[in-house]
């Protein structure tokens, strides 16, 4: 089962940002297998306290398949938009909120998966490693019995030879 917790930041003032690492949230440092995390963002608000006639963008930068994206997630403003409403997912790498325009404050909340760890799979990864750790062991006897094998067949071979 998968570990599920609310999480929600605010953006105020000029140029404000918060970073997410689900690195240094998931306490995958102290784990020995670490855990999928995923970041769900499920709604962005304009707090009551922003200016009338000022718009507030909320721009995201995260990593992409070989890049880094860097693309507006929200633009709010007093009287027209007070929230934004998304359902935008971010596995597993750092992302960075920035209120690029506008002073906020803006709230953005929603949820941080951590995934279950596949006790399973985490056991078959480790029968696996030392069945590969017993057959290197075993790989050079059996060579060295080859060889010990061969060479007492080529040394009676040698003696018939020398006899004829």
């Amino acid at each position: 089962m998968a570990d599920e917790f609310f999480y929600g930041v605010t953006l105020k003032g000029a140029n404000a940002h918060v970073l997410w690492n689900p690195e240094s949230t998931s306490g995958a440092e102290e784990l020995e297998y670490p855990r999928a995390n995923k970041l769900i963002v499920k709604q962005i608000l304009l707090g009551v306290e922003a200016k009338q006639d000022e718009y507030n963008v909320v721009e995201v930068e995260t990593k992409s398949e070989d890049s880094i994206v860097k693309i507006p997630i929200a633009v709010l403003k007093v009287g027209e938009n007070r929230c934004s409403q998304s359902f935008l997912e971010f596995p597993d790498n750092p992302v960075k909120f920035t209120l690029i325009q506008g002073e906020g404050p803006v709230h953005i909340h929603g949820h941080h998966l951590i995934g279950e760890i596949d006790t399973d799979e985490i056991e078959e990864e480790i029968d696996e490693e030392e069945f590969d750790d017993e057959e290197d062991q075993e790989e050079p006897k059996n060579k060295k019995a080859k060889i010990a094998s061969q060479n007492s067949k080529g040394a009676k071979n040698d003696k018939n030879s020398k006899k004829k």
